[in-house]
C-alpha cells in the first residue's frame, strides 16, 4: 500500500520594506483622515518599496533567502519556485525566473500565478499538488506585490488600502499527516468589472491614451467588492470546516487575507471563532494583496504549534476566493 504524501510547510519567510506611508501622510495627499481610514479599514500604515529599479522580485528575494536560512538549505536545493503576484517586474520573463537568476537558483523551474488577493492560496494548492505527486521534494511558494506601483495616490478610495510586502513558505513531502490537507478554491469572472486594471494587457496595450486616462492603476468599486467579499470569504471558510468535520474548537487560527477589518470579522463570526484566534496585521501593512496571508504566518510564527489546524482564507479581484486547511508540521 502506497503511503499518502502530503505537502507540509517546513519553513517560513517574510519581508516588508522599511519606508512607511501613515494615515497622516495620506491626509496631505487626499481628502481623508486617520479616524475615517481606521474605522473603515483597520489600517494605520503601509510599507512602500522606494528606489529606482526596484520591483516585486526585490520583495521576493529576501523571503526566499530567509526560508533557505531557516531550513538550513541552499537555493540550489529548491526544485520549484512559484510566485503569486499581480505586479510582476515585467510581463515576461516571470518574476519567479528573475528571482531564480538573482539568487543563483539553477536547479529549479518556476512560474508566476495571477489570482489577485487569492494568489497565495492558488499557488499554495498548486505547489502542494506538485509535492504530493512525488516528483518534487522542495517547492517554495511566495506571495508578493508592489501595490504602490499600480495605486493612484490621488484616488482616496484605493490609496488608503494597499501596501507592499511579501511572504512565503517551503513545502516538503510528509507522511505523518501534516501539511496542506484540503482546499476549496473558487472564481467568477463576472466580478471582474468591479475590481480590475483596465490598461497594460493585450486588450488595452499601453498608449498615450491609456496613460492619460490612468488605466494602469487599480479600478475598484468598493461597495460591490465589499459585499461579495464578506459573503464569499466567510461562506467558503465555513464550507471548508463543514467538509472536514471541524468545530470552532478544532481551529487554532484563522489566517485571513488582510483587505479590511470588517471582512475579517465577518469571516471569523461565520466560523464561530473569537478574535483571539484570528491573525490580524492589517493595521501595520495594509493590503499587500498576494502577500497578506504568508506575512500573517510570518508575524505569528512563534504562536503556531505543531498539529495546529489553520484555515487560510482569501477573496480577490477576478473574482477569486477560497479557503485552505493546513495542519502545522513543526
Amino acid at each position: 500500500m502506497r503511503t499518502k504524501i502530503t505537502a507540509a510547510i517546513t519553513a517560513l519567510g517574510g519581508f516588508v520594506p522599511e519606508d512607511k506611508i501613515t494615515n497622516a501622510d495620506l491626509e496631505k495627499l487626499v481628502d481623508t483622515n486617520d479616524e475615517w481610514i481606521l474605522t473603515r479599514t483597520g489600517i494605520k500604515e503601509r510599507r512602500i518599496l522606494r528606489g529606482a529599479g526596484k520591483g516585486t522580485s526585490d520583495l521576493v528575494v529576501p523571503v526566499v533567502q530567509l526560508i533557505c536560512e531557516k531550513r538550513g538549505i541552499s537555493p540550489s536545493e529548491i526544485d520549484c519556485l512559484i510566485v503569486a503576484t499581480v505586479t510582476p517586474d515585467m510581463m515576461f520573463p516571470s518574476t519567479a525566473n528573475i528571482v531564480c537568476d538573482k539568487l543563483g537558483i539553477k536547479n529549479a523551474w518556476g512560474f508566476d500565478i495571477l489570482a489577485a488577493c487569492s494568489g497565495f492560496l492558488y499557488a499554495l494548492t498548486t505547489g502542494a499538488a506538485l509535492v504530493e505527486s512525488g516528483r518534487y521534494k522542495r517547492v517554495v511558494v511566495v506571495g508578493a506585490d508592489k501595490m504602490s506601483s499600480i495605486v493612484d495616490y490621488s484616488d482616496r478610495t484605493t490609496c488608503i488600502i494597499f501596501g507592499d510586502g511579501a511572504g512565503g513558505v517551503l513545502l516538503e513531502p510528509n507522511i505523518e499527516g501534516y501539511g496542506v490537507m484540503d482546499s476549496i478554491l473558487k472564481s467568477d469572472g463576472a466580478g471582474g468589472k468591479h475590481l480590475h486594471m483596465k490598461g497594460g494587457g493585450s486588450l488595452r496595450p499601453a498608449s498615450i491614451e491609456t496613460v492619460t486616462n490612468k488605466d494602469h492603476y487599480i479600478y475598484q468599486e468598493g461597495q460591490a467588492v465589499f459585499k461579495f467579499a464578506v459573503t464569499g470569504m466567510a461562506d467558503v471558510s465555513y464550507e471548508l470546516m463543514q467538509r472536514n468535520n471541524l468545530e470552532p474548537d478544532d481551529i487554532a487560527w484563522l489566517v485571513p487575507h488582510q483587505a479590511n477589518k470588517r471582512i475579517i470579522d465577518a469571516t471569523a463570526s461565520r466560523m464561530g471563532l473569537p478574535e483571539e484566534k484570528v491573525m490580524i496585521n492589517i493595521v501595520n501593512y495594509g493590503n499587500t494583496t498576494a502577500g497578506t496571508i504568508p506575512l500573517c504566518l510570518w508575524d505569528f510564527r512563534k504562536k503556531i504549534n505543531k498539529g495546529d489546524n489553520l484555515v487560510l482564507a482569501a477573496f480577490g479581484g477576478g473574482f477569486t476566493w477560497g479557503a485552505t486547511l493546513v495542519k502545522w508540521a513543526y
